[in-house]
């Protein structure tokens, strides 16, 4: 008779599996939106992190403004969630592509990882630093 697997042993059959990943960062965003649902970013006094390039600098990295963005989005303006990052809003269909695809194979039991070439990184980190730069001149 075979012996059963202790309760860690299990825990890390689990944690290792190829769906943990996707579905963790998928729970974690799911726990954070309904947090930003209810709480506007563009009001002071909520428990949101803010920036640490801003701070340091003073200067808005390709990012900033993405969480005024979504809690935007869920509510509609898309007009101002255009008007909060306009780089990061053309990108999140394909955050959320390369997501779903993750989730996707990890649920099939197959690990997966999407392949950026150089050239594709040299695009994509040319692409955020002229945006950083432009946004900070304008």
């Amino acid at each position: 008779m075979p012996r059963a697997a202790s309760p860690t042993a299990r825990l890390k059959a689990a944690l290792g599996a190829p769906a943990a990943a996707p579905l963790g960062v998928l729970a974690g965003g799911t726990a954070a939106a309904a947090y930003l649902y209810g709480t506007n970013p563009h009001e002071p006094g909520h428990f949101l992190p803010g920036c640490p390039f801003r701070f340091a600098t003073g200067l808005l990295c390709p990012a900033c403004g993405g969480t005024r963005m979504v809690y935007d989005l869920m509510h509609g303006q898309y007009v101002t969630a255009w008007h909060d990052n306009a780089a990061l809003l053309l990108a999140a269909p394909f955050a959320l592509a390369l997501l779903g695809r993750w989730a996707y194979e990890g649920l099939r039991g197959r690990r997966w990882a999407p392949r950026i070439g150089g050239r594709g990184s040299t695009a994509i980190l040319t692409a955020a630093v002229a945006w950083a730069v432009l946004r900070n001149l304008v």
